[in-house]
């Protein structure tokens, strides 16, 4: 018997954008688990797109009135526990996985024991060529900065640094419990809950049969520099300004 799965979808007024990521996990071709999508204190319809949706697995939404991606994460992963997940996998409400990103999820998680961190590409909707050039670009300059800053390269740290993308990511239960699970924070959050991770496992497996589409609707926010230090986490003005 498999290990209960649940992934949690966590969303802040994404009514227009929800719909394409809900029929995205639809379509899985592993469809044995249970989604939850955490709304965090919308004012638009996103709860109401959520409850709506009719898929092969059950559907819950919850609402967390407490502001920021880390708060509505880490209340999901909890409900989840709490109702008997033993594995977790996260997406985004703007984010697109592919078809078997579910199978290889859990594939991952009973290779890793403990954390996967997949592989994102950029969205085709959204931007033309060189926005999802310039995209994959900031992704590797992300992955290749994280891995040469000394912050993170630390005595306390038992794995390697990984490119770690909160909107493509699965953990055990266990884990999640026992390195204390999301800072419950707006973003960014990812290089914190990875650091966690790192400090508490060498359990760390990455991916790259775990694709998601990401959105890049940052690069229209913030423009090309902002969004090269929102990803490179080096305190531009996006780090309080989240446009989920």
């Amino acid at each position: 018997m498999t290990a209960p799965l649940w992934v949690i979808v966590p969303a802040y007024n994404e009514a227009a954008r929800l719909g394409a990521t809900l029929e995205a996990l639809a379509a899985q071709t592993d469809t044995d688990f249970t989604l939850l999508v955490v709304d965090n204190n919308s004012t638009d319809a996103t709860g109401e797109v959520a409850r709506r949706f009719r898929a092969p697995f059950p559907v819950h939404v919850i609402v967390e009135p407490e502001k920021g991606v880390g708060c509505a994460v880490d209340t999901g992963f909890r409900h989840a526990i709490a109702a008997g997940a033993e594995h977790l996998a996260r997406t985004d409400a703007d984010s697109l996985p592919a078809p078997g990103w579910v199978a290889a999820a859990r594939v991952a998680l009973v290779r890793s024991g403990g954390l996967a961190c997949g592989r994102i590409t950029a969205r085709s909707d959204e931007h033309g060529p060189f926005g999802r050039a310039f995209f994959s670009l900031l992704v590797t300059l992300a992955a290749t900065f994280g891995r040469v800053r000394p912050a993170h390269r630390g005595a306390e740290f038992k794995a390697p640094y990984r490119m770690h993308a909160g909107n493509n990511m699965a953990i055990t239960a266990a884990l999640y419990e026992a390195c204390g699970g999301m800072p419950r924070r707006p973003s960014p959050t990812d290089r914190a809950f990875l650091n966690r991770v790192r400090r508490t496992t060498t359990a760390i497996v990455h991916s790259r049969h775990m694709v998601v589409a990401n959105s890049t609707r940052r690069i229209r926010a913030y423009g090309v520099v902002g969004t090269a230090k929102w990803y490179l986490d080096k305190g531009s003005g996006a780090r309080t300004a989240d446009p989920r």
